[in-house]
């Protein structure tokens, strides 16, 4: 058993509560206790607190100490950048015309398939190494740029691999090989339906806690999204989606039918989608550094009035951004989506986790796993002036996160 006591905390924030001059006191990879710090009680059930029994003491100087976020939205597994098209889309260039260049996600699906597996790998790992030491310690990652059965369950096993991993963060992997349908598959969009819901059972022993379809604009109609998703769950993955474009294409609608984990990006929400949401119990991912075609954000406001689980995260992807700190997105939510520091804080946290649906993170409470950050801050609205505040330390399961 190793013990470890945070002490000299400036300012906690819990997920719940605010405290000040508080104390963390962690168990293997569990926090024992937490509170103020002359509240620190003389024992603890299963743990002495004793100087002899305290394995480390750490003093934090004074500094704000959070849960570690959760990016609940991630594109990591692929190879190569889409900077000229990114460069067009910036100009006004339509998507017709992206994809008439070469770009679009048939681009990056090409460059990924055509990448040996160890370069793939070493890329996907230096972006999650990026996320924890931002203080990052769970990332949503989707698969989603192979498009094949073969590449798309080696990309679940290297996930699961990569979470395994000392230095990395926990990974949740979803399986995305709805993402779009592939070139080899171009006129039989209801073969290639077939054949995903074929791979689940496989997705699923490779290691993939979720399955998600990207159901928007472009993207897979309901009825398809719906039938991807079902086969998903019945081979025991949770199901998510893209819910994206417009609100009438019925996204939101069916993932909340569907019981969905979450319901993503929204962009084309409205208020009978954001009532649905709320009834069935939809989290709502929302990225704000991800800016859809309309301009249009989600309706944040609507869905926390209403009741809605909201959650924050990255959508770093090839063609969208290659952000991999939540600090700076929760800056964003702040400045782009008139969230509250608190509203931004709580949704990278326990919003974060009620979307993956792991109640043992993203909250300061005995039995919760002991992903903690201190930040180079004594006051939580630091987030609404620092862009991309740093963290000072980071612990992933109560041991601490080094730099090197």
């Amino acid at each position: 058993m190793t013990v470890r006591l945070l002490t000299n905390i400036g300012r906690l924030w819990t997920g719940s509560d605010v405290w000040s001059n508080a104390a963390i006191l962690c168990q293997d990879d569990r926090i024992a206790w937490v509170g103020p710090a002359q509240d620190l009680p003389a024992s603890v059930p299963g743990v002495v607190l004793d100087i002899v029994d305290v394995d480390h003491v750490e003093n934090l100087g004074g500094a704000l100490v959070t849960p570690g976020f959760i990016d609940a939205h991630t594109h990591p597994v692929y190879a190569g950048n889409r900077w000229a098209e990114l460069t067009m889309r910036s100009g006004g260039a339509s998507e017709a015309e992206v994809i008439a260049a070469g770009g679009g996600t048939p681009s990056t699906v090409t460059v990924t398939r055509g990448t040996d597996p160890w370069t793939l790998c070493s890329g996907v790992r230096d972006r999650l190494r990026a996320w924890l030491l931002s203080g990052t310690t769970t990332v949503e990652a989707k698969t989603g740029y192979h498009l094949t059965r073969d590449g798309e369950l080696a990309d679940v096993r290297m996930l699961r691999s990569l979470g395994d991993e000392s230095d990395m963060p926990r990974v949740h992997a979803t399986f995305l090989a709805a993402n779009a349908v592939p070139p080899e598959f171009f006129g039989r969009r209801e073969d290639y339906v077939d054949a995903v819901t074929s791979w689940c059972g496989d997705a699923a022993k490779a290691g993939a806690e979720s399955i998600d379809a990207y159901c928007g604009d472009g993207g897979f109609s309901t009825s398809e999204a719906g039938w991807i998703l079902a086969a998903g769950r019945a081979a025991g993955m949770q199901p998510r989606l893209h819910a994206d474009g417009d609100g009438r294409l019925g996204a939101a609608m069916l993932a909340a039918e569907l019981g969905c984990a979450s319901a993503d990006l929204l962009h084309g929400a409205d208020e009978e989608d954001v009532i649905a949401l709320a009834s069935a119990g939809v989290a709502a991912v929302v990225c704000p550094a991800v800016s859809p075609d309309s301009r249009q954000p989600p309706p944040v406001r609507a869905m926390l009035d209403k009741g809605v689980a909201v959650a924050l995260g990255s959508g770093h992807s090839p063609g969208g951004n290659g952000i991999t700190s939540m600090p700076l997105v929760v800056s964003l939510a702040i400045a782009n989506f008139g969230m509250s520091v608190t509203e931004a804080l709580r949704a990278a946290t326990v919003g974060g986790a009620q979307a993956l649906r792991a109640p043992d993170r993203g909250a300061m409470a005995r039995g919760r796993l002991a992903d903690i950050v201190a930040w180079d801050a004594d006051h939580e609205g630091a987030f609404a002036w620092s862009y991309e505040l740093r963290p000072a330390r980071v612990w992933l399961g109560g041991e601490p996160v080094t730099a090197g």
